[in-house]
């Protein structure tokens, strides 16, 4: 009787080192797929700002040459 607790106690110690080691490799899978996901979604915020910034010079740009047609315009009348 006691083999066969002993045994069952071996059985049960090589099941928790092989769960162990396969939560491990999940672990160390997520931890990479969250790596790959943040340097993601960091490039797109850079994508994003730099879109941004051209757009507010561009609009910059058009109030420029808008503020200088209306000067041209007023000092045309006179």
């Amino acid at each position: 009787m006691k083999k066969v607790f002993l045994s069952l106690a071996a059985l049960a110690l090589v099941g928790s080192v092989y769960s162990c080691r396969e939560t491990t490799v999940k672990v160390d899978d997520t931890a990479e797929t969250i790596k790959v996901d943040a340097n993601d979604a960091i490039d797109d915020a850079g994508d994003a700002i730099d879109n941004a910034v051209d757009a507010t010079g561009d609009a910059m740009e058009d109030a420029g040459d808008a503020i200088e047609d209306a000067a041209d315009d007023l000092t045309d009348g006179q």
